[in-house]
């Protein structure tokens, strides 16, 4: 097999490499075509990679608007469908075909790998690991970046989800709870994985500070998620009728779409929405990009996730230069400093987040402290060049090259 540049409307071409760039040529396994938090995050490793002088191929199980992002960063895509391991494959059903697909695919990558003669694999999650095991029977060196801090799984399944990161040379954790989330469970790798904090550009013109909230105007509260539980956008609806029960003209924009499978779940949201005590205060804005001019209009920017490995939105928020109140779990703790950059709160408290938010309205001008307090530390702590930097330097090393 070959690999060529995708043309036209035919995903499945592949991309043509030249033996004399063999030691600059990196294979990138990512399970997702979307945009959202992960899939940017890719965007970035690609640009670091490239920077760096590497020639990315990356490897996706399906078309979607990740292609042409990857493109316009010189990487070169191949489409392939290969078995991703959601929640939904772990389902008595889903199990017991489980292993012979994912046998099949491990099979099929080894000689994918081998033909693409590649210097380094880097698998983009620990939701493929059967790339892990392909990279080793090809004999490749093995980099796994981890995105997830699974913890509400049983035991015995996050074992089995973090044990394949044994077959890696070196592992990448987004944070320190993801670190923790696959240390805990295989202590073996405590000498393995190193955390690097996401790189997250900045808006394309310097943030303004927030404006005064102006009490004849409503407040305006901006979500940026996946419509999925976990995310928490059912808390901030509750969070935002508590809010106008006190009185406040407030309205929620809430920017994403929902995860395949969780359709239940923006339809509670349409529904609670159009409760009387919120009608007219939610707008469920669907995809947007960029998400820029949503934060900048923003009084306050909320993450009220109930698990979150890193939080990539809640950065945006801080380098929004805007208010941030978050909830106090594994990433969003790293990433905002309670008091000092943002607020942290209770996970799954709709009232905690409501006081949070009244307490930064009544407060503008101990909101636009913390929000430029938040700006500053975003800038410094989570900028793209460090992280490029350190992504390409794990690369090299794990390639041979450093």
């Amino acid at each position: 097999m070959t690999w060529q540049r995708p043309t036209g409307t035919d995903p499945a071409q592949t991309v043509v490499t030249d033996a004399r760039t063999r030691r600059r040529r990196v294979v990138i396994a990512h399970p997702s075509p979307d945009l959202y938090g992960s899939d940017r995050q890719l965007l970035e490793t690609v640009e670091a990679l490239r920077d760096h002088g590497w020639q990315a191929l990356v490897q996706l199980p399906e078309a979607g608007p990740l292609v042409p992002e990857l493109q316009a960063r010189g990487a070169l895509v191949r489409i392939a469908a290969f078995p991703v391991l959601r929640k939904s494959l772990l389902r008595p059903v889903s199990l017991l075909a489980l292993p012979w697909r994912m046998a099949a695919s491990t099979l099929a990558l080894v000689g994918v790998l081998r033909r693409s003669r590649g210097a380094l694999v880097y698998v983009n999650t620990v939701t493929i690991p059967q790339w892990l095991l392909a990279a080793r029977l090809a004999r490749m060196p093995v980099l796994c970046h981890v995105h997830e801090a699974e913890q509400d799984q049983a035991i015995v399944v996050r074992r089995l989800m973090a044990a394949p990161l044994l077959l890696a040379q070196r592992v990448i954790a987004n944070s320190g709870a993801a670190r923790r989330a696959v240390v805990d469970v295989v202590p073996a790798l405590d000498g393995t994985v190193t955390v690097v904090h996401n790189g997250v550009p900045g808006p394309p013109a310097a943030a303004s500070p927030p404006a005064r909230h102006q009490a004849a105007q409503p407040a305006t509260i901006a979500l940026v998620a996946r419509l999925s539980p976990r995310k928490g956008i059912d808390v901030a609806l509750e969070a935002t009728a508590l809010l106008a029960a006190q009185g406040r003209d407030v309205r929620l924009v809430v920017c994403g779409t929902v995860f395949p499978g969780y359709e239940w779940y923006e339809e509670q949201l349409r529904e609670r929405s159009a409760r009387a005590d919120l009608a007219g205060r939610v707008t469920l804005a669907g995809y947007v990009h960029p998400t820029w001019p949503v934060l900048a209009e923003a009084d306050v920017v909320i993450v009220p996730s109930r698990a979150e490995p890193f939080g990539n939105t809640a950065v945006e928020g801080l380098l929004s230069r805007r208010p941030v109140v978050a909830s106090d779990v594994q990433g969003l703790a790293e990433v905002v400093v309670d008091g000092r950059t943002g607020v942290l709160v209770p996970p799954d408290d709709p009232p905690a987040l409501a006081w949070a938010i009244a307490a930064l309205l009544d407060d503008p001008a101990a909101a636009a402290r913390l929000a430029q307090a938040g700006h500053d530390d975003a800038v410094e702590r989570f900028g793209v060049a460090r992280y490029g930097a350190a992504v390409a330097g794990i690369a090299a090393t794990v390639a041979g090259r450093g």
